[in-house]
Formats: C-alpha cells, structure tokens, sequence
C-alpha cells in the first residue's frame, strides 16, 4: 500500500476524531496547551493502537479469509464508510462536554472502532502495521488538535461534513481495493 493511500485512510479514521474534537471545543471559552495535547494524544492512541488490534486478529485469520480478501476490504470499509454518512445525517448528538482522562478515553475508544477494522484489512493486504499504525497517530493527533481549535472558533457547524466526508473517503479507498484485485484500474 502507498504512503498516500495510508495517508488518505488515515485522514478518513481521523474525520470521527475531529468531529468530536470541533465539538469539545465548542464547549470551551479558552483552551490550554494541555487540553490540546490531552484530547490530540488520547484520540490518536486509540486510533493508533486500534489497527495494531484488528491486524492481529486479521493475521490470526488470514488463511480463512485469504480467497476473498479483497471483497471482505470493500465490504468492512463501505459498511464503516456508509456508518459514517448515515451518523452524519443523524439528528443524534451525544457529545459528552467533560474532558476528563475517563470521558475522553471512552469518546477515543467509540470514535476508532473503524481503526480495528481497518487493522483487519491491513492484515489481508499485509500493510506494514508500524507504519501504518505510527501514520494514523500522527494525522489523529494533528486533527484532533485542529478539531479543537475548530471547534473553539466556529463551533459544530463542520462536524456532519467531516464525518460525511470521512465515509465518502472510506467507501472509495474500498471500491478502489476491489477494482484492483479485479484488474479494472491498476
């Protein structure tokens, strides 16, 4: 897998991470360097480590599941994709405003599910897991502290984009897996 496709995703596992981030922010009249580097750090270890997870259990499985990897890549991240596009259009908005270790960690743990499965996929494409993983960290990191300040600005008027955007982006990284495997785009 390229470095811009593992960029791409990232950015798509980060849109969760960022929405919530805007909206954290929204909350808060001044933010602290350490309010940035708590909510940034938090966010991106689960997101880092989430893929490390799924990639473990991806090659736990990887014989059972070798024969139709590629459908199983196109089908995990259009359904977290279409997730991602339905929550953004949902009138749902469960936005816990305490930026406590406890609050945080459980909005860390929710916003990167996706990572797990996406570590999966990785694992059926063998994706070097420590660059991919060490990627999403980083991108996580700087979006959520974006995110924040977003949010600190302007308020949740970007949360349903980014989120919308972040399932459009997952479902063409899987479409663009499945017409690979079946040699109609290279």
């Amino acid at each position: 897998m390229l470095f811009i496709e593992l960029l791409i995703i990232a950015l798509g596992l980060g849109m969760d991470s960022f929405s919530v981030s805007i909206c954290k922010g929204l909350s808060l009249k001044k933010i602290k360097i350490e309010t940035y580097l708590k909510v940034g750090v938090i966010f991106a270890i689960f997101q880092g480590l989430m893929p490390v997870f799924g990639f473990l259990l991806g090659q736990t499985f990887k014989e059972i599941i070798s024969s139709v990897d590629h459908w199983l890549a196109f089908i995990l991240l259009g359904i977290i994709g279409v997730n991602m596009i339905r929550e953004a259009f949902s009138k749902n908005e469960e936005i816990n405003d305490k930026l406590d270790f406890k609050n945080l960690s459980i909005l860390g743990i929710a916003t990167s599910i996706d990572a797990l499965i996406i570590g999966i996929t990785f694992a059926i494409m063998n994706v070097n897991i420590l660059i991919a993983s060490l990627i999403i960290f980083i991108v996580t990191f700087i979006m959520s502290i974006i995110g924040l300040k977003i949010g600190n600005i302007f308020g949740c008027k970007f949360e349903k984009k980014a989120e919308f955007l972040g399932g459009v982006i997952l479902i063409l990284i899987g479409i663009k897996i499945l017409l690979e495997h079946l040699n109609i785009i290279c």
